[in-house]
Parts: C-alpha cells; sequence; structure tokens
C-alpha cells in the first residue's frame, strides 16, 4: 500500500519541484546576508566587514522621515485588508442574488480578469485614465464642474488611489472564493425562511452571512501577515518624488536605500526588521485561524 501511494503521489512532487527550488533560490538563500544588518558593510571586504551590533537599527530609527514610512506602510495595507474583505463579500452577495446563470458568469469573469495582469500593465493602465489632461476620469469629472485631480502626483490622493486600485485589481479573486463559500449553505435554510416570511434582505442576514462567517473570519485572520505589504510592485510603478510624504514604503525605502544609494546595512537592518514582525504577525494569525476558524495547516 505504501508504495502504491508513493508512487502516485511522485509525479505531483515532480511538479511541485521547480517551485520548491526558485523558492530556495529567492527567498531561503538570501537570509545568508542577512549577517551585513549587523555590519558596516562594505562589498570589497565581504566577509572582514567590522561588526557594529544594532547600530544600523539606531540609524535607520532615527532617520527623518522613518516613522511617517512606517505609518505610511501601515495605514496602505490595513485599508487594503479591510476592503479585500469588504468588497468581495458585499459582490458576492450580489451576484449570489442574480437569477440568470449567463450574466452571472460574464459578469464574475469580468471582475476576474484584473487579478492575471501584472502590476507593470495595470500601471500604463492607470497612468492612462487617471491622466489629469486627457484621462477618462478627469474628462467624467469635467463634465460635472470638478478640476482635474492629480491622482498619482498629490500627496492626498496618491495612497487613496492605491488602495482602490489595488481592491479593483484583486477582489474578483476573493470574490470567487466567497462565491465557492455560498454553495455550501443548506438551501433548505432558504426555504424555511421563505416560509415564516423573511425577506431576501433578513434571508441575507441571519443565514448567508452567518453561513459564510467561517470564511470571512479565516480570510481576515491570514491576512494579518500581509499588514507590513503595502505593494512593493503596484507602489514602485506608479509613485514619484512627490508623493513620498504619504506614499513611501517600507519596501520603496529599502530599494531607494539599498540598490540608489548602496546603503546595504541599513537597507538589510530594515528588511530584518519587516521580516521579523511580519513572521510574528503570520504566526499569531495562524493561531487565530486555528482557534476560530477551525484552520489546520496539516
Amino acid at each position: 500500500m505504501l508504495r502504491i501511494g508513493r508512487s502516485r503521489t511522485t509525479p505531483l512532487h515532480l511538479m511541485l519541484l521547480p517551485s520548491v527550488i526558485v523558492v530556495l533560490i529567492y527567498s531561503y538563500l538570501p537570509m545568508v546576508g542577512l549577517f551585513i544588518a549587523f555590519q558596516k558593510f562594505n562589498p570589497a571586504h565581504l566577509f572582514s566587514s567590522p561588526w557594529v551590533g544594532f547600530d544600523n537599527f539606531k540609524y535607520v530609527y532615527y532617520m527623518p522621515g522613518s516613522m511617517q514610512i512606517l505609518w505610511n506602510t501601515l495605514t496602505i495595507a490595513l485599508f487594503k485588508i479591510v476592503g479585500m474583505i469588504v468588497v468581495p463579500v458585499t459582490f458576492a452577495l450580489l451576484l449570489n442574488e442574480v437569477g440568470k446563470s449567463l450574466f452571472k458568469k460574464s459578469f464574475q469573469t469580468l471582475i476576474y480578469l484584473p487579478n492575471f495582469l501584472s502590476w507593470i500593465i495595470m500601471g500604463g493602465v492607470l497612468i492612462d485614465i487617471l491622466s489629469p489632461s486627457d484621462g477618462i476620469v478627469n474628462q467624467a469629472l469635467g463634465l460635472v464642474g470638478i478640476k482635474p485631480i492629480y491622482f498619482l502626483g498629490d500627496p492626498f490622493w496618491f495612497p487613496i488611489t492605491m488602495i482602490v486600485s489595488d481592491i479593483w485589481k484583486g477582489f474578483g479573486f476573493g470574490t470567487v472564493i466567497y462565491l465557492a463559500a455560498l454553495t455550501s449553505i443548506d438551501p433548505s435554510l432558504y426555504e424555511s425562511a421563505r416560509v415564516d416570511g423573511a425577506n431576501r434582505w433578513k434571508q441575507t442576514l441571519f443565514i448567508t452571512l452567518p453561513g459564510i462567517m467561517p470564511i470571512i473570519i479565516l480570510m481576515s485572520v491570514l491576512s494579518l501577515g500581509n499588514v507590513l505589504n503595502a505593494g512593493f510592485d503596484q507602489i514602485f510603478n506608479l509613485y514619484s518624488a512627490s508623493v513620498y510624504e504619504t506614499g513611501d514604503i517600507i519596501d520603496t525605502f529599502v530599494y531607494r536605500l539599498g540598490i540608489e544609494q548602496t546603503q546595504y546595512s541599513p537597507a538589510t537592518a530594515i528588511g530584518l526588521f519587516k521580516s521579523v514582525v511580519s513572521f510574528t504577525l503570520i504566526s499569531i494569525s495562524y493561531y487565530l485561524a486555528s482557534r476560530f476558524a477551525d484552520y489546520r495547516i496539516f
């Protein structure tokens, strides 16, 4: 029996092998260089750079704007997390009320398509439609007497644009998850509710939402690990120096500090701090998922 089981799963493990190799190379192998965070690193003296303890962490902490960057990261990430729960749940409930299967499937496909596009493509699309001169959004605002808004260049509007556009791109995936959860609800509950005189709103409030609440809780707690991931790909492709005040996040700051300014040690210190906090939050989220949603990794 054991040999048969192994022979059946061997092709599946071989399919996973390329992904495992990629993760090892790009996620685990670079961890060897974490010692740079505790050195005054000089590439010319790779293994003999002087050790400075936690001086790099202190240097980053006292850098001008460091707390603002942390605040930007937390604010943008938290609003994205909340939006990626509220919007998919709302659309899943609305689609669940659609009777025509063709319209339902077509609309579901349309909202899911942006999830497959990279932020390089999406960035170009946003730059075009949000252009203050000839973008379709500002043209529409002009028809109702509103002056053009520089969505990608105004410090006030930039984080809002990042949050809304990220939700627009990814909420289709969440909608599919919640639609799948809705199929697990016993139809007899709705029949009993109709017999008792409950309208569609009360059925949604007392049957549908409680029925998918375990999935909502699960998705919420699992998203805690991303509280310091405000979206490097998105912001890096859309931000500029004019919006650093409200749009600069930890990942973009690390890129500029480490790659552009070649301050490798402070950049590594920031990355290590973020990794430790993220690991802690992920551990907490999995505990909460197992505690309140009965979620197990294996």
